[in-house]
């Protein structure tokens, strides 16, 4: 089941843009290592849950995944072939509004290499161009 909010004030949001670097959830924090987003965009809930299972395949229970976004923005379009006019389309698709150096995917209690082949399970699956982090002394 894909990701989405319980209740939201609107039902229809703007689109916006996305500007500057992520000031936020830009570090590691919960796991030991991290898949760092490079570009900003948004990422789908079904994008999201697609890479939660892949990890979670991967790790057969002996690390733990944590996932550090949240698709809060509703994206609408209007059915293909329809004149125009006729009001914004219908709720399409939930997405997370991700901005460059904003961590992804969190990973403990594995290797640094098992780490490294799990991130690049997840890496293809991501729509813009993502790294791997470690976790900083802190």
């Amino acid at each position: 089941m894909a990701l989405m909010p319980k209740r939201v004030k609107h039902r229809k949001s703007q689109r916006r843009r996305i500007k500057g670097n992520a000031t936020r959830g830009n570090r590691v924090v919960f796991g030991d290592f991290g898949l760092q987003a490079l570009q900003g965009g948004w990422i789908k809930a079904q994008t999201i849950e697609a890479g939660r299972i892949a990890a979670q395949q991967y790790v057969r229970g002996e690390g733990r995944l944590y996932i550090r976004i949240f698709p809060h923005k509703s994206v609408t379009s209007t059915p293909l072939e329809t004149r125009m006019g006729k009001g914004k389309g219908e709720p399409d698709f939930w997405a997370a509004v991700v901005k460059p150096g904003t961590i992804l995917y969190e990973l403990s209690g594995v290797t640094e290499a098992q780490a490294r082949v799990c991130f690049a399970r997840l890496a293809h699956k991501m729509p813009l161009p993502v790294r791997f982090v470690k976790r900083r002394p802190a």
